[in-house]
């Protein structure tokens, strides 16, 4: 689907092979959120720069940049997951770029050591448990590690081994832990399981509200949604669940991103990078109010019911690494039977 952002254009004139407009930056865009629009919106009104945005699924977009070649008409991709955009940079398919804004505003974990993309904004995968204490002593929260101990049994809630969070997560663990421990310990989760992998975060969520299991998996934003849901019954759900942050004696929480390149063949090169450099700076804000995500720039406080989550330590491990681990974490996922 092509939408346009602010003036208009046709689907004629943002696919012409080499076009270049001084005002326009083309965006390949698999971020689900419709409320985006209002940051392209914000970003025209800063620049006079209109956003033409071509909207699909991840893997659908970075095969159709393959396909196109040195003919696209994209300047950025913006997708989520650090596995993806590591997919889309070893394809070829982003160049490098380096200014002080980008170098200031994204850690150092949180980019291609190469430039080839940079982190929009964060999401910690964390351990989302029942506040009922007849069902679970939040005592016993500590790693995803201890996730296949004995007194899980019977308690943890997953999304499938096909998703590219868990992929990313474990691909994680697998970087601190190596192939041995992880297979040991994905096979201990497995057997902890309260019910068979199925549904996004959200489900898992509200497995947990409905006693189907004491502790999910999940990233904090989709508790930040609930909470601030204008539904009364999401609200519910989400105040009945606490958030807690693994590993904060050791690595720290993982992290993933949503993120964003500048495509190879770029035709609007100086736009695209005029966005990126907008989307890591006056644009966190939305990233923080509007979907409840960390800002990835550490100068913008996160929204206030993610304060209310306090503060942690994240895996500084590079977020590049997710997509080199991710074939071997499937692997040893399936080995593990994690469905």
């Amino acid at each position: 689907m092509i939408r346009s952002i602010s003036i208009g254009i046709t689907m004629l004139s943002l696919l012409a092979v080499g076009a270049v407009n001084a005002q326009e930056v083309n965006v390949y865009n698999s971020r689900h959120y419709g409320s985006d629009e209002q940051l392209y919106s914000a970003f025209t009104e800063a620049t006079g720069i209109k956003v033409n945005v071509v909207e699909g699924k991840h893997d659908e977009l970075i095969q159709r940049l393959a396909n196109e070649g040195e003919n696209s008409p994209a300047d950025v991709l913006i997708t989520v997951d650090a596995g993806r955009l590591a997919l889309a940079a070893s394809k070829d398919l982003l160049q490098s770029v380096e200014t002080p804004v980008l170098d200031k505003a994204v850690p150092e974990h949180l980019h291609n050591p190469d430039h080839l993309w940079y982190g929009l904004a964060v999401r910690a995968r964390v351990l989302v448990y029942t506040k009922d204490p007849e069902r679970l002593d939040p005592a016993i929260l500590s790693t995803y590690e201890a996730l296949a101990e004995p007194e899980y049994k019977g308690k943890v809630l997953s999304r499938s081994s096909n998703n590219v969070y868990t992929q990313s997560l474990v691909a994680s663990v697998l970087a601190a832990n190596g192939e041995e421990k992880t297979l040991e310990w994905a096979k201990g989760v497995v057997a902890n399981f309260s019910r068979p992998p199925e549904g996004g975060d959200t489900d898992q969520i509200r497995a947990v509200v409905a006693g189907q299991g004491d502790v999910a998996i999940a990233n904090t934003y989709y508790v930040g949604r609930l909470l601030n849901s204008k539904k009364a019954a999401d609200r519910e759900v989400g105040e009945q669940v606490g958030v807690f942050f693994p590993n904060q004696d050791g690595r720290g929480t993982h992290v993933n991103i949503s993120g964003a390149g500048v495509a190879k063949h770029a035709p609007n090169r100086d736009n695209a990078i005029k966005l990126l450099e907008y989307l890591v700076t006056d644009g966190q804000r939305y990233f923080a109010d509007v979907n409840h995500e960390y800002p990835v720039n550490p100068a913008i406080q996160p929204h206030p019911t993610l304060a209310e989550f306090g503060e942690f330590k994240q895996d500084t491990l590079n977020a590049s690494t997710y997509g080199e681990n991710a074939a071997e974490a499937v692997k040893l996922m399936d080995q593990a039977g994690w469905k």
